[in-house]
């Protein structure tokens, strides 16, 4: 297991916080939760070995710090750290961040739970391919905030429709969530090279980022 601290002075309060990260291969109890909770199974693209636990410091919706867990694929994982670390500073709120696992690996229950999530065995919306999320190199982030507009327009998640129109309005955590195309976080991932799904023509994906 790797971890990583880091000092960080906050522009927002301009004090110093501790963002803390740990890394570590899949253990038997991450792979039993995996399972059982119905994310990772024999068949997946992926074998366990090349995935990594992640556990991550953020601010939620409170304001307040918190520890977080993602899985993300080895390739990725100390990239995906710093870009974690990189949101910490600049004060974007995330609302939380737990395994798809805990929702059964229901990637419906984990966006009604607006839950910031990665590794997910399962097939591409709308396709019989294997998403992204499943070989870990996908990352939705606050799925409420930024949801999946379909071409036709529509949003799956009633929460979401107030955020259909993209704007910042408000001086509220779930309205700093929001993510827009020159926003810093946005940009961040695309300067590590990732792909948002806000630029996507037809459908629009605003939580999502790929690798």
């Amino acid at each position: 297991m790797v971890k990583i601290v880091y000092m960080i002075l906050l522009s927002a309060g301009m004090a110093f916080a501790a963002f803390e990260s740990e890394s570590s291969e899949i253990t038997p109890q991450i792979k039993q939760r995996m399972v059982e909770g119905n994310s990772w199974r024999k068949g997946c693209p992926v074998p366990l070995n090349d995935l990594r636990y992640l556990r991550m410091t953020h601010i939620n919706f409170n304001g307040e710090e918190e520890r977080g867990e993602m899985i993300v694929h080895k390739e990725v994982s100390a990239e995906v750290i710093a870009i974690f670390e990189a949101l910490y500073a600049m004060g974007y709120p995330i609302r939380k961040m737990k395994l798809v696992s805990e929702y059964s690996g229901s990637d419906w229950h984990s966006i009604e739970s607006d839950n910031t999530s990665a590794f997910n065995c399962r097939k591409a919306t709308g396709s019989q391919k294997w998403s992204k999320h499943s070989y870990g190199k996908a990352i939705d982030i606050n799925p409420i905030e930024n949801p999946y507009i379909s071409r036709k327009g529509t949003i799956s998640h009633k929460a979401s429709e107030r955020y259909r129109k993209r704007a910042h309005q408000k001086s509220t955590y779930a309205d700093k969530a929001l993510l827009l195309k020159n926003d810093a976080a946005v940009q961040l991932f695309k300067k590590h090279g990732w792909k948002w799904g806000g630029d996507w023509s037809g459908v629009k994906d605003y939580q999502h980022f790929s690798k």
